[in-house]
């Protein structure tokens, strides 16, 4: 079992580079995948998605990658020498024309517009992808790592919540087979008591008591709840997503319990499904966090 909620980082430092790679996670009914990339990396994004969705399958999931740092050689000076030889015709040419002495230096071109510009220049990116890609994974593990170490602390509460509706349901189970017959007994003694001065044929009234105890027979709700709880046992044992199957089941057995309470006039009985509601509710509340 793993927890939707996670976060793992990892990084590379290289000549003049550090990539860094940030994975987390919070609760989400499916999954939902952002990518916060430099441009350099955009290109990335469609197989960095598929290798996420590889190993995850449900939360709302954020991953950051950054490059920091610039070598010396990321950017180059460009000198446009055509036109710094045209500046220096131009000049020559009016020199002659007005006859005026003077001198031209080269810090005088170099303070034109346009004659000489900083650039970056294109950088082969194909170590910096092949790292992107490992630091990527590395990120992704401790990622994975975080999720199962919480998902185990989910899953051992879980399957304590379980033992304990398990014996709950036991308990109802003996209860409601002891209670049958005393309801039985106050049934008949109520339909007695008001006919009383009227024949009533003894077949009659143990048919309509017979009917009113059959109403209250949750025997078929406990095999439910029982197969229902075996059943979530196994989901808590699995490896991959279960989350989804483990909410299902979950309104199954609140809504067995529900109908045990409902058809119960018992006070243990009520007092046992009370309980079980309250075990329900904070597995519930558990399952919104697992995968």
């Amino acid at each position: 079992m793993r927890s939707m909620t996670g976060f793992g980082q990892a990084s590379w430092q290289g000549k003049g580079c550090k990539i860094n790679v940030e994975v987390r996670s919070v609760n989400q009914r499916f999954l939902e995948a952002r990518f916060s990339l430099p441009r350099e990396y955009v290109a990335l994004e469609p197989d960095l998605r598929e290798r996420l969705q590889a190993v995850v399958a449900r939360g709302k999931v954020d991953i950051t990658v950054t490059r920091s740092g610039v070598s010396e050689t990321d950017y180059a000076v460009e000198v446009n020498t055509r036109l710094a030889r045209a500046y220096l015709d131009g000049w020559r040419k009016l020199q002659t024309t007005l006859r005026v002495d003077g001198t031209i230096d080269l810090a005088s071109v170099f303070a034109r517009p346009d004659i000489i510009r900083v650039v970056e220049r294109r950088r082969e990116p194909t170590v910096e992808l092949r790292q992107v890609h490992q630091v990527f994974r590395r990120a992704l593990q401790a990622f994975t790592r975080e999720r199962e170490r919480e998902g185990a602390a989910l899953s051992r509460d879980m399957q304590q919540r379980t033992t304990h509706l398990a014996a709950l349901q036991k308990r109802l189970r003996a209860r409601s087979a002891a209670a049958i017959p005393d309801l039985a007994q106050r049934l008949r003694q109520r339909v007695e008591s008001a006919a009383a001065g009227v024949n009533v044929a003894p077949e009659r009234l143990a048919q309509e008591v017979a009917m009113l105890a059959s109403r209250s027979d949750v025997t078929e709700e406990l095999v439910r709840l029982d197969s229902h709880l075996t059943a979530m046992r196994d989901c808590l044992r699995r490896r991959e997503p279960v989350g989804k199957r483990i909410d299902f089941l979950l309104q199954e057995i609140h809504r067995e319990v529900n109908t045990v309470a409902s058809k119960s006039n018992d006070l243990e009985i009520t007092n046992l499904t009370l309980e079980a509601r309250g075990e329900i509710e904070k597995l519930r509340e558990q399952v919104q966090n697992v995968e």
